[in-house]
């Protein structure tokens, strides 16, 4: 059984390995084997992370770039192939969040969420899967989506849509990588303490969230990596694409 789960010999890009939940998943995937890019735009934060990774004796690097920019990515992806030769996995988990009310956004504001949360993602497949197809490699790429992109949640409305058209892009390309061997597909978290939720998360609002979560808890960051390791692992989930994977406490089967 282990071994449908044995990522050895594979390298993980982790796009926003810096985070509380990028990080969680980048521990995931080298304790079962992987060699892990740490990739942030913030460099000391990454390094710092892979740092104590590799602690435990897995091969992990980090990485600076910058999802907005194609250039910042094609430097990235020439500095992985020098590494290790190319990336097998690629995990999309950068995210950036607002709870500006619908009347008072401004489009500066839309826009750098939307590059983050969005064209970044749309940038980085485009890179990174292109790269996969050029080396014969049958590629996983898993996006970080979120509750909100399927039950619009009060409070971050450009979030919620750009977590919205992350699904549509994650379907899209499972459809359009199919034949090259490439699979494409999302998890769903529900409510972890990641950093972008904190501004967001008043005593009223937590209670709000609790009522919703059958488990009556917020999940814990640990708790995304079988979910990624699954999806990571050809031998695990080989005939898996376009699938949107919920980790969210029972949130989204809630009704009243």
């Amino acid at each position: 059984m282990a071994n449908l789960f044995d990522l050895t010999g594979k390298t993980a890009v982790v796009i926003g390995g810096n985070g509380v939940l990028g990080s969680a998943i980048a521990a995931g995937l080298a304790d079962h084997g992987a060699q892990v890019a740490i990739v942030g735009r913030n460099f000391e934060k990454a390094q710092s992370i892979a740092e104590e990774m590799a602690k435990s004796g897995g091969s992990v690097k980090a990485f600076q770039a910058d999802v907005g920019s194609k250039e910042s990515l094609l430097q990235l992806s020439a500095e992985i192939e020098a590494w290790s030769g190319g990336c097998d996995i690629l995990f999309n988990a950068p995210g950036k969040n607002s709870p500006t009310p619908f009347f008072e956004l401004e489009m500066e504001e839309w826009d750098d969420i939307m590059d983050v949360n969005l064209k970044g993602i749309v940038l980085t497949c485009q890179v990174f899967a292109k790269r996969m197809i050029e080396q014969g490699r049958q590629g996983s790429i898993v996006n970080i989506s979120s509750v909100s992109s399927i039950t619009p949640l009060s409070k971050v409305f450009t979030y919620s849509v750009s977590k919205a058209g992350l699904n549509s892009v994650t379907q899209f390309l499972a459809r359009e990588f199919a034949e090259q061997g490439i699979r494409v597909n999302a998890i769903i978290p529900g409510f972890f303490p990641a950093e972008q939720n904190r501004k967001i998360l008043s005593e009223e609002r937590v209670a709000s969230i609790m009522r919703h979560t059958p488990m009556n808890r917020f999940g814990k960051p640990e708790e995304l990596q079988g979910a990624a390791v699954w999806l990571a692992s050809e031998k695990a989930s080989g005939f898996v694409t376009g699938t949107l994977l919920r980790v969210d406490g029972g949130f989204g089967s809630m009704t009243i």
